[in-house]
Parts: structure tokens; sequence; C-alpha cells
């Protein structure tokens, strides 16, 4: 019994014990949080609108000190507005400012407050552990510093105005021959808005430093056209000629090369420059009166055929036909301007000859004579025979290819005094007058017949008004009704060749006889032909006109009589059994009187009938 009561007692000491522990650990506490509470009245008390002690701004402590301590003493130390630099730089130039003559400045109230705050603001917990970091460490804050841009926006205009330029394009231009070339500027402005944001961290870091300035450039078109003007140079230099085969070419002078020359500025490209060219309106107002002169018309070589051998002898060599291609020869010249050249070939659009000097009689299938024809003209005037040596030579050597037509009016081409041709005798309406080319209707006629006899295609024939002596002249003579008559360019005599083979025309004068010749090789053709004359009128008796010019006695046959008569002409080509042409020709002749004219006082026959005057 006593033994188990010892125990019990034995065991109660140790929670007792315990308990003491947490008593005074408690009560410690209570002193403690007691003894804070106690500091931190007493402090808040002590350092009443004061900074509590550890308190720094940018080194400087403001432990103890009241608002306008504070300021004073940041004032004092934080002199970076003032007293800090700077630099603004452009390339090589600078520009050194303060930060204060930037905007910047230091907001020193507002540090005062926040130094003041440290330890007052949030909860007790927080003021208590703010107040006791602060005593037994320090509490360091941020200084306030104030960028006002609207100060660093009027700094930078007033800098901007020694910076910024225009932009400038350079130009070229032509004084007389001589060119003339200012330099262009790039274009530069201050970007403001940039450069203030830029300067912001180091005016917030309170440090100097060195600012590049943002330039916006805005580079010209054309910064240098001195390439340009050289070219110009180089082309107003010396005469540029415009050559051309057979041609004494065109010469420019530098002062025309001047009034036609532009600048234009050429788009797109990195460096910017003007193409140098000349005026296309202009050179085509130079060209386009020149050009007919210099085209040529494609001509096959001309041939005579050798008997003896059998080949063909040249007789003119084939010509080149070309037509002046204005817009080519222009782009042409233009980009030859590069090279600085001042001889310069014009563009011409090349028409070769289908027969060149190279032909041979094979080749073309020419082998022998396949009609030969001729006329004569004995009692023609010098100038009818002149007009007929001039209009025949036009056909001499000429080549028809198979299938080909040849119009006599294209031939000739324009009948003029100045291609040859003399004024003689022809028949114009119902008259006999003077006029130029007299005569050719004798190789009109000629070439028909020649044509005729050889069985080829006829596509248009006219004949005289009346029946012409000269035409049923000679040996061989056909008679009426084989004439045919041209008067270029509305009435003309145009046939085909219609053979397998080309056909060479030749053609000859000896004395009074136009002999023709057409060489090609036989295809075998047959020409049956015959005539039909009816409705003959005897010709008018002879009238006699009285012409002031002639002397007494002196007579001038002016007109020949002929009969009237209609005649119609059958043709029928064949080959083998096949009809190739059947043709009818037709022919009215009108009666034609016999007219002289006389001088005043001559002596005329009996029985004549006289124009009265």
């Amino acid at each position: 019994m006593n033994a188990e009561n010892t125990v019990t007692k034995g065991e109660s000491k140790i929670p007792r014990a315990v308990a003491g522990v947490f008593l005074l650990l408690g009560t410690a506490f209570l002193i403690a949080l007691f003894g804070l509470f106690a500091y931190f009245l007493g402090s808040r008390a002590y350092y009443f609108e004061q900074a509590f002690p550890g308190v720094h701004i940018r080194g400087v402590d403001l432990g103890g000190m009241d608002h306008e301590e504070i300021v004073a003493a940041l004032q004092e130390n934080l002199t970076y507005p003032l007293t800090g630099t700077i630099v603004l730089s452009d390339g090589e130039q600078m520009w050194t400012a303060t930060p204060v003559e930037l905007g910047a400045f230091m907001d020193f109230n507002i540090m005062a407050q926040q130094a003041i705050a440290v330890g007052r603001s949030g909860n007790v917990v927080d003021r208590l552990l703010m107040q006791i970091e602060s005593w037994y460490g320090s509490h360091h804050l941020p200084a306030v510093v104030v960028f006002d841009h609207i100060i660093g926006n009027h700094y930078l205009h007033n800098l901007g105005l020694e910076i910024d330029q225009p932009t400038v394009e350079a130009t070229i231009k032509l004084r007389g021959t001589d060119v003339d070339t200012t330099a262009g500027q790039v274009g530069r402005a201050l970007n403001i808005a940039a450069t203030l944001e830029t300067l912001e961290a180091p005016i917030a870091a309170m440090i100097d430093a060195e600012i590049p300035l943002i330039i916006d450039e805005s580079p010209p078109s054309v910064l240098d056209a001195s390439s340009t003007a050289e070219k110009a140079d180089r082309l107003l230099s010396e005469p540029i000629k415009l050559t051309a085969d057979g041609f004494e070419g065109i010469s420019l002078s530098p002062e025309d090369v001047a009034s036609l020359l532009r600048f234009e500025l050429i788009d797109g490209t990195p460096t910017g420059t003007y193409d140098i060219s000349m005026d296309p309106v202009g050179l085509r107002a130079l060209l386009e009166p020149v050009g007919p002169d210099l085209e040529r018309k494609a001509a096959n070589a001309r041939f005579i055929f050798n008997d003896d051998t059998g080949e063909l002898d040249l007789l003119e060599p084939a010509v080149i036909g070309r037509t002046l291609i204005l817009e080519e020869t222009i782009d042409a010249l233009n980009e030859s301007i590069e090279t600085g050249e001042h001889k310069f070939a014009l563009v011409f659009e090349i028409d070769p000859p289908e027969v060149g000097d190279d032909a041979t009689a094979a080749g073309l299938g020419i082998s022998e004579p396949v009609s030969v024809v001729s006329s004569y003209f004995n009692g023609s005037s010098s100038e009818r025979i002149q007009n007929i040596q001039t209009a025949s030579s036009a056909f001499h050597g000429l080549l028809i290819p198979p299938g080909g037509s040849l119009s006599m009016a294209e031939v000739l081409g324009d009948i003029s005094l100045d291609n040859g041709y003399a004024e003689a005798l022809i028949i114009y309406g119902d008259k006999t007058i003077k006029g130029v080319g007299g005569g050719v209707c004798q190789v009109s006629t000629t070439l028909f017949r020649t044509a005729f006899f050889g069985g080829l295609k006829i596509e248009e024939r006219h004949p005289h008004a009346y029946r012409v002596g000269y035409y049923e002249q000679g040996p061989g003579s056909p008679g009426p009704g084989l004439d045919a008559t041209v008067f270029v360019p509305v009435v003309d005599f145009i046939f085909t060749n219609d053979t397998p083979n080309w056909l060479l025309s030749e053609t000859y004068i000896y004395g009074t006889q136009l002999l023709w010749k057409f060489y090609s090789t036989s295809d075998d053709r047959v020409v049956d032909w015959s005539r039909q004359i009816s409705k003959k009128v005897d010709a008018p008796k002879p009238l006699y006109k009285e012409n002031p010019d002639l002397d007494k006695g002196e007579l001038n046959q002016i007109d020949y009589e002929a009969d009237g008569m209609d005649v119609v002409v059958y043709r029928v080509v064949t080959l083998e059994d096949a009809v190739l042409h059947e043709d009818i020709i037709k022919t009215h002749y009108l009666p034609w009187q016999e007219i002289w004219e006389f001088g005043p006082g001559t002596e005329l026959p009996d029985d004549v009938e006289v124009e009265e005057s």
C-alpha cells in the first residue's frame, strides 16, 4: 500500500516541470512582445515626422531627418541634373548638354515623403519589420528622377535646326552645247521622339552618356548626275553621222544633237540616275522625209542569154530591197549613246531578191528563145526614138517568174523628162498632141505581140483609138488589131507567165527595128490565131490649120490619115490536147483625119478643107 503511493508521487513531478517551462517561455514572449510594442510606439513617438534610422537614397543617410532636412540633404548630394553630362553625337559633330537642359530634374519632395513613409505604411507587422530592417540594416530607396519630354523636345527641336536639311535632287540641263549639273543632297531630319526614348535609360540611371542622335534620312532619286553629264559631253563633242549604203548620210551637228537630247529619271534603281536619249518625235521628224529616198525595192539580177554557151551572162546585179524602220532606228540610236559612238548605221528591213547574181540558166529553166517579135518605126522623130529606147531598155534582162504577172506600167514607173523621156506625138482623146513619152506605145505593142505569139495569158490590153502606121510597118507585121496602148498609170498592159519556167525578156534596137525576145524552155504550147475585119470607113479629107508661128509657104503635118474599121482577133493556145487560152480581142478603130499646119499666106491645094480661124 505504501509502495504504490510512492510510485504515484514520483510520476506527478514531470508535468509540473514542463508546465513551468512553458510558463516561463510565455512570460518571456509577452515581455518581448511588450518590448517590441513599446519600441514600436516609442520610436514612432521619438521619430515623429522623421525618417527612421537606416533609410538611404543614393547613399545619403536620411535617418532622423524631417521633410525639409531630407530635401536639403538630397539637394546637396544629388546634383546629377545640374552636373551630369549627356553628349549628343551626329557623326563627328557633338553637342554637350546637362540633364536638366534636356528636361531631367529630381523630385526631392516625393523622395522626402517616401523616406518618411518607410516603417509607416502597411499593417502593424509590416511597419514593425520595416523599422527593424532599417534599424539593424539599411533601407535604400531609389532616387526619383523626372524626365520632362516637353523640355527635351524643345532642346532637340533647336538642335534639329542645325541638323535638318531638305532632300535635293541632282539636276542636269543643257546650256547650248554645255552640260550643267548640280549635286543632289540627302534629306536629314532629327527624330526627336526616338532620340528622347534613347535618353530615358541614362537619365533614369543618373549616369553620364554619349547618345547618337536618331536621324531619319531621305535620299534623293538621283544624288549624282555626273556620269550622265559625261555621256552627254561625249555625245556633244563632235557631229553624229547617220549612214546607209548608197546614201550620203545625215550629219547632226552638236547643236542639232543638243536640241534633241532628253534627260529622264530612271525609276527602280538603287542609286538612281538619269537616262539620256534623243527625242523620238524629233528624230522621227528628221528621218521620215528621207525614208522614201532610202527605200529600195528588191530587184532580181538581170541577165542576157548567151546563145553560144547556153548560159546566163550577168547584165545588172540584183538589188537587195530595204525599208527604213523608223522606230528600231530610233531605239538603236538611243542605245548607241551608251557607247559614245558618233557614226551610226540606219536600221532597215531587208527584202532579198528572188534571183541573185549567181543564178544559172538551168536553175531558172531557161534554155532557148520561145517568142521573138519585131516592130518597126520608120519615119519616127528623134524624140520618139529616144522614148522607144528609154522604155524598151526597162525590159531588157528582166525576169518573170513562173505564175508571175508583168505590169508594163509598174515596170516603167513615172514617164517624165527626169527619167529620160522626151516630148513627142501622143494620142490624147480624139487628138494627136505633143506629150512626154510619145512612142512608148511602140514598146507596149511589141511586148503585147511577143506575149501573144508566145501563147502567154493576156490579162489586160487596150487598143489605140485609130490605126497607127508604125504598127503595120515592116516585114512580118501582123497588121491591124494587134496593137496595145499604155498611159501610165491609168491604162496598162499586163500578161502572166503561165509556164512552169522563168521567162527572160531581152530587147534590142537595130536602126528603126525593135526586136523583142522571150527566153525560157518551151512546153510545146501551140498558138493558132485568125482575124476578121469589118465596117471599114474611109479617112476624112485632110484638114489644114493656119499657124502664125510658121513662115509663108511652110507646111507641117501634125496628124496622119487612117481608115476606120472593126477588127476581131481570135487566138487559141493549146498544150497537147488541152486548151490553155481562148481569146477574142476586139478593136474599134476610128477613121482619122490627116491634119496640116501652114504659115500665113501659104498657097494650098484646091479642094481642101481649111479650119476657120
